[in-house]
């Protein structure tokens, strides 16, 4: 079998690969907090067809000879790069501008982590709580569930400042903080994360430790209250990439044609 073909092929599986990664940054496009993706690529292993040795002559030769045999997938990495705020003016939606993430308890109990900060009051057993559009709960920089009961507080009168402080009125109707602030974390190599879906991620190994930004080691994030952050994706750099791979998949294609005309015609040499 002709390695052009086993190596044409690789090709048109690589981008198969890049097209479905594009395709998934242009169907996220308007999703809150998501982050753009990138196919990332390498080639596999060489055969040797000449070492670098002596010629007949005993003469050095220069350079080897070796086949490339194709392309793998090495990785899809998450680019957490800043992107658009968007006015909701709603005061529980909070946009992080920095290296951020806001903590999420999953229904399992594991935290999770994300950059969609659409939250809303939801009614729980113990009264309300701060919760994600799943009914999800937010995590104060204690690790906590924010929780009211609602025989203590009114939940309209609950506030969240920009600082994500949740603030309550006293009796003479002045916002006092109440010593519970939104959670917000940051990671040495966030692309470590793993995606778990609904723009949430989870810890890994190679993206170590959640770190709080309320513990004062690492740079804090700024919170703009009544914004959300969208989605990274710009349309017109992932249509350039979206035909960039088209064209890419299409010669891998027809280098197997052309690899299939070749034996052919050796075939018919072998008849002849």
């Amino acid at each position: 079998m002709m390695r052009s073909l086993w190596t044409a092929a690789s090709g048109m599986r690589a981008q198969q690969t890049n097209v479905d990664t594009i395709s998934h940054n242009l169907a996220n496009i308007n999703t809150i907090g998501y982050k753009k993706e990138t196919a990332e690529f390498k080639s596999l292993l060489y055969q040797t067809i000449q070492a670098k040795t002596t010629s007949a002559n005993g003469e050095t030769k220069p350079v080897g000879a070796q086949v490339g045999l194709g392309v793998k997938n090495t990785s899809i990495t998450s680019v957490f790069t800043q992107g658009n705020m968007q006015h909701t003016e709603i005061d529980t939606d909070f946009a992080i501008e920095g290296e951020g993430f806001f903590v999420i308890r999953d229904i399992d109990g594991e935290d999770k982590y994300t950059r969609n900060g659409s939250f809303l009051w939801a009614i729980s057993s113990g009264g309300v709580r701060l919760s994600n559009s799943q009914g999800l709960a937010v995590l104060d920089t204690d690790g906590n569930e924010i929780e009211f009961d609602t025989d203590e507080y009114d939940v309209s009168k609950l506030q969240i400042d920009a600082r994500g402080n949740v603030c309550y009125p006293d009796e003479t109707n002045n916002a006092q903080m109440l010593g519970i602030q939104l959670g917000v974390v940051q990671f040495a190599n966030p692309s470590g994360l793993e995606k778990v879906g609904d723009s949430l991620y989870q810890v890994t190994g190679a993206s170590g430790e959640p770190q709080y930004e309320a513990d004062g080691v690492v740079k804090q994030s700024n919170l703009k209250q009544g914004y959300v952050e969208m989605s990274n994706v710009q349309i017109m750099d992932e249509m350039v990439s979206l035909i960039v791979a088209q064209r890419a998949y299409e010669m891998n294609a027809r280098a197997i044609t052309t690899s299939d005309e070749m034996m052919s015609q050796a075939n018919q040499l072998k008849r002849g």
